[in-house]
């Protein structure tokens, strides 16, 4: 069937797609766009009078700890953009470019990090490289000096840096894997190779995949709460926001003007990566680009890449190795291992934090139905109906990708404090279900891209031949369009459950009282003492078994329905 055909839609006599997308603004608009606009109105105006002023702004760049606030917020996003490009680029280029064995094992260690929220590690990240950590107690003993792996801001570099690598290792080998050969040939032909050849024609081909990654991991850097309060920094935008917010209250203006820079910034690095691909043409002269032509490596080019390779994997999968010795360590305090070893954490782990990873599963199990609803709500408006402003449902779903959880969390706060619960009168703001929510809004752009891949395998012939034979448009959509998306579905809430179970930005400033707190807000408190920090390991070891497994999960449902959908397109052709 024709691509025109597939993306022809179907048309409704009835009023049902626009009630849809009236149910589905209505959520977002109250739980996206009202508290985001209410945070940039406190933003601009007086705590007195309630007018329009710039003061408050004023006062921000007056303050010397609001300035260099600023400025190691963007001082960190942007080293650790490029500390991040030195652990992806090798591994990239090195995966792309040579046959040698080990190379799928090699990418998928090192998407590893991505498992594991970063402030879970920090704590793993100091005890192996702070100052008296493992690495620098070797060093001081073998070599008498000792490097500053992680005071202040260089700790907060180092943690983001191996997190967020692999965002751009991802798209970097995506576009390297579909530059067209022939390009590199002809510079070949011309005289130019090694260095010289990655630098004026490999890399520039690459720009956009590198540029994407690149300006995601300077956004979640950024953005980022739990590594720098958990590594003691608090001079960064997202620790100043939190921190007036919660000791000051919600009525402090300097918690709304870091949280509308935080918004600018999100989106500035995204119109950055706009820019610096305008005006450039990266297009290949074929379809799929045909990669980088592989070759075989010599003996000491074999040695080199494997010494670069297992070394960047050494160092990027250190926060993992940390932790797992952090979770089974019975004393670890100024020596290279801990002193002996026990299994003691992970029983105190389930017992006293049993609560918190019942109201995880609750949490999050509840964020990731909503979004899969709300996700194929909007798929199926956008893709299979006429509703007037139909692309812009799409956009507002995916612009929460721009507001930062803590953002997020602090209009949550000023917008809800003053709505009571029916019933029990109690804020809404510290109702517990107000995290499901906040929790589905953070990841719902995630949901949406995996309905829409889903729906996009579902060919209309079959609504329309089910609506010939009588059915009605719900009846076809419950019974035909919901069961062929079922794979995409649960990858989508899979993918949310997953990342949900680990949200500490916006959970930490919604969470009132314990009993109502999330996994991730319970790893936060233990790690908080040096006599929670074992079962807090425990408790971030079973985070990352949970993250893993579901991941694992997500990427083999996709992969059977690839293959499904290959087979059936197959057994078409064969009887065509």
């Amino acid at each position: 069937m024709s691509s025109a055909a597939i993306a022809r839609p179907v048309r409704f006599s009835s009023l049902g797609p626009y009630m849809v997308a009236g149910i589905v603004v209505l959520f977002l608009g109250a739980f996206l766009l009202v508290p985001v606009l209410k945070v940039i109105q406190v933003a601009f105006q007086d705590p007195s009078s309630g007018s329009f002023t710039m003061v408050n702004f004023q006062d921000f760049f007056n303050s010397s700890l609001f300035r260099q606030s600023f400025f190691n917020s963007v001082y960190v996003s942007g080293m650790s953009v490029v500390f991040a490009s030195a652990f992806a680029l090798p591994l990239a280029y090195f995966t792309t470019r040579f046959n040698f064995s080990g190379s799928v094992i090699i990418q998928t260690l090192a998407f590893v990090p991505l498992i594991m929220p970063p402030f879970i590690g920090a704590v793993a990240m100091q005890l192996l490289f702070g100052s008296n950590g493992s690495v620098n107690l070797l060093m001081r003993d073998w070599f008498g000096f000792d490097i500053s792996f992680m005071e202040g801001l260089n700790g907060v570099i180092f943690v983001q840096s191996i997190h967020y690598f692999p965002f751009i290792l991802i798209n970097l080998s995506a576009s390297l894997q579909n530059i067209d050969r022939s390009m590199e040939e002809a510079g070949q032909m011309l005289g130019s190779s090694g260095f010289r050849l990655f630098r004026r024609i490999v890399f520039p081909l690459a720009m956009p995949g590198y540029i994407a990654g690149a300006s995601l991991v300077f956004v979640k850097v950024f953005d980022d709460l739990g590594t720098p309060l958990l590594l003691n920094v608090n001079t960064m935008l997202a620790p100043q926001a939190y921190l007036r917010i919660s000791s000051i209250g919600i009525s402090d203006p300097m918690g709304y003007v870091i949280s509308c820079i935080l918004i600018v910034f999100s989106v500035f690095a995204m119109w950055v990566a706009f820019l610096g691909m305008r005006g450039k043409d990266y297009s290949t002269t074929q379809k799929g680009g045909g990669g980088l032509s592989k070759r075989d490596l010599r003996s000491h080019e074999a040695i080199l890449c494997y010494v670069v390779i297992f070394s960047i994997l050494g160092i990027v999968l250190a926060p993992h190795l940390g932790l797992l010795l952090l979770s089974f360590g019975s004393v670890w305090s100024f020596s290279v291992l801990p002193d002996s070893f026990t299994t003691s954490h992970y029983g105190t782990a389930f017992t006293s934090a049993w609560t918190f990873i019942k109201n995880t599963l609750i949490y999050a199990g509840l964020a990731g139905v909503i979004d899969i609803v709300l996700g194929t709500a909007i798929a199926y408006v956008v893709m299979r109906t006429n509703v007037i402003g139909r692309k812009w449902l799409d956009y507002l779903a995916v612009s929460a990708l721009a507001v930062p959880g803590v953002v997020l969390g602090i209009g949550y706060l000023r917008v809800f404090y003053g709505v009571n619960m029916p019933f029990t009168d109690q804020p809404m703001a510290t109702w517990w279900g107000i995290i499901v929510i906040a929790l589905a809004v953070r990841r719902l752009p995630y949901a949406l891209r995996s309905c829409t891949a889903a729906l996009q395998q579902v060919s209309p012939s079959l609504e329309e031949a089910s609506e010939n034979l009588g059915a009605s448009k719900f009846r076809t959509v419950r019974r035909i369009v919901v069961p062929l998306m079922a794979s995409g579905l649960v990858a989508g809430f899979v993918t949310s459950f997953s990342t949900a179970a680990v949200e500490l930005s916006a959970t930490i400033m919604l969470v009132s009282t314990e009993n109502d707190a999330p996994l991730a807000y319970g790893l936060y408190l233990f790690m908080q003492s040096a006599a929670g920090r074992g079962p807090g390991a425990a408790l971030g070891v079973m985070a990352v078994i949970i993250v893993g497994l579901a991941t694992y999960l997500s990427h083999r449902m996709v992969d059977r329905a690839r293959q499904q959908r290959s087979s059936m397109e197959q057994a078409t052709g064969d009887v065509a």
